[in-house]
């Protein structure tokens, strides 16, 4: 193994990374191995890295003492080459005093040696899937409680001869197209399809898991409420909404499964309720997959971001060319859904924000016990670190191969 203070200037570079500190890599463009050593807390009270993090490096201070102390074991493990030490042979020791026997067999003390080695360091990303299993169970509680509250308020709403739809300026410039919102439904498919794909390569795709299903979830809960405490009229006079069931409660269980086994989707054929407006759950999944490939993909990969920013955009443009849902359905759902993935990710990406203080507004949010809970180990920004993993030999079951690709 390389001495730290040996490394170079992209060995030090390739350790940050290893150790998701990807932020301290422009200040350290020109520090080797020797310099990383020297650093102290001084350094980090003045700019640039005063800058880089808002917990005074002690995260990268913590990570530098370990290696300090795993390159001092280093250099006494040489210098004791295979247990062996040298002996004078002279009956003195260096300074001239005589070597004084302890009545051993050879004349000299045996004794143990102890060094203290210190415990291997704590990765800053822990797997931890039962976390990610809570928040999936989260995710889902919150789809079946949406899906039933669909049932329910399909049979609040006013026929549409009684209550016309409400007035919307995109009507009013657009004529409706009728497969438009096949449209907007193929495109989600695909982007979730996507995003499946890419969080199956993650590295840390147990933490990225949690925050998804976590984020979906909350807002299909606050979808939840929002279509129970609002009910409007639907958007348009060409909605053929299922008959109304008058408190059968069986055949509304029968409705439920069969829109949760349909994925809610219209083209399955599994939804044909009205009453879910205010506001629009696919614009929800347009927008929060397109927003998750982003953040966890690599940034060299502009070229996918802006492909899959057109997908989502022409998915949102194609639900209100049906005239599926008012307008201001499509502007609540972007921007609840934008605010809490932003909100969510600040939070996770800044230490100091997970803790509880009388500063720190964000801890006074109902679901902040639940975040501290899934954050609470995950220590600086996760890394869009990939793996491919590759079986080189199929008869043996047991042996898998991985290749990392590590990403900016």
């Amino acid at each position: 193994m390389k001495k730290v203070a040996q490394w170079s200037v992209e060995e030090v570079s390739h350790w940050l990374t290893e150790e998701g500190m990807q932020e301290y890599s422009e200040p350290f463009k020109n520090l080797d191995g020797q310099a990383l050593l020297q650093l102290t807390k001084d350094d980090f009270r003045k700019p640039p890295l005063s800058l880089v993090s808002s917990d005074g490096g002690r995260q990268l201070l913590e990570r530098i003492e370990t290696l300090r102390i795993e390159d001092h074991l280093e250099v006494r493990k040489n210098g004791y080459a295979n247990g062996h030490a040298v002996l004078d042979l002279g009956g003195e020791g260096n300074s001239g005093t005589p070597l004084v026997r302890n009545g051993a067999a050879n004349g000299f003390r045996k004794g143990l040696v102890q060094i203290s080695v210190p415990e291997p360091p704590q990765s800053p990303f822990p797997t931890e899937w039962g976390k990610t299993a809570v928040a999936f169970v989260y995710a889902l509680l919150c789809f079946v409680a949406t899906t039933v509250m669909i049932s329910v308020v399909h049979e609040r709403v006013p026929p549409k001869e009684v209550s016309p739809p409400l007035p919307d300026v995109f009507f009013d410039y657009f004529d409706r197209v009728e497969w438009a919102f096949s449209i907007c439904e193929v495109i989600g498919i695909l982007l979730v399809c996507l995003w499946l794909f890419q969080w199956g390569l993650l590295k840390h795709r147990s933490i990225v898991g949690r925050r998804f299903f976590f984020i979906v979830g909350t807002l299909y809960l606050y979808r939840c409420i929002t279509m129970y405490i609002t009910t409007l009229p639907v958007p348009g006079m060409h909605f053929k909404c299922s008959p109304k069931l008058f408190g059968d409660w069986e055949s509304q269980m029968r409705r439920v499964m069969k829109m949760i086994a349909g994925g809610g989707l219209t083209i399955t054929g599994s939804h044909s309720m009205c009453g879910d407006y205010l506001y629009s759950g696919h614009t929800v999944m347009l927008t929060l997959t397109y927003l998750f490939i982003r953040e966890y993909s690599p940034k060299r990969f502009w070229w996918y971001h802006w492909i899959c920013w057109i997908f989502s955009a022409v998915g949102i443009f194609c639900i209100l060319l049906a005239h599926d849902h008012y307008s201001i359905d499509v502007v609540v759902a972007y921007f609840i859904t934008t605010r809490l993935f932003w909100w969510y990710h600040t939070m996770a990406n800044q230490p100091v924000l997970k803790e509880s203080s009388q500063t720190n507004y964000f801890s006074r949010a109902w679901w902040y016990r639940f975040f501290q809970y899934l954050e609470v180990n995950v220590h600086g920004t996760v890394p869009r670190n990939y793996q491919i993993p590759f079986s080189w030999r199929p008869w043996q079951w047991g042996h898998m191969k991985y290749t990392r690709i590590d990403s900016e």
